[in-house]
């Protein structure tokens, strides 16, 4: 089975959470997700997050603190992700790679399809607001 390392950022605004719809023609199409992506051979997590939300939402933060991690197994590999919280520095967010981005309240969750992967995480990012 295939092991995929993710990174992802929790970013925080004015008490609401930045959420990103996964492209329609990407595996878990039109799935709200934590904005990030795979590592890179020879990059740390901080900086494949930094370089991740640059390539997908132009924008540059800062990895504030570390959150979690939760892993599931797919039909198409094993996804181990690890979320840490985030604040954009500068830039105006666009939309790069995903479908929409949202900021959503922590009690909206339940409206918005997320993978079974971010499941547990969803808990502890509640815990931030």
């Amino acid at each position: 089975m295939k092991e995929i390392k993710v990174i992802a950022a929790a970013i925080i605004k004015d008490g609401k959470l930045l959420i990103a719809q996964r492209p329609k023609n990407k595996t878990l199409a039109l799935v709200w997700e934590f904005p990030g992506g795979k590592v890179e051979d020879g990059e740390t997590n901080e900086d494949c997050l930094i370089r991740e939300i640059k390539e997908e939402l132009d924008v540059l933060i800062s990895v504030d603190q570390f959150i979690g991690k939760s892993s599931h197994t797919y039909t198409f590999g094993h996804i181990t992700i690890y979320l840490y919280k985030a604040t954009i520095l500068e830039g105006e967010l666009k939309l790069l790679e995903h479908n929409a981005i949202k900021w959503i309240n922590s009690n909206k969750f339940n409206e918005y399809q997320f993978p079974p992967l971010d499941e547990d995480l969803i808990k502890k990012v509640k815990e931030l607001f």
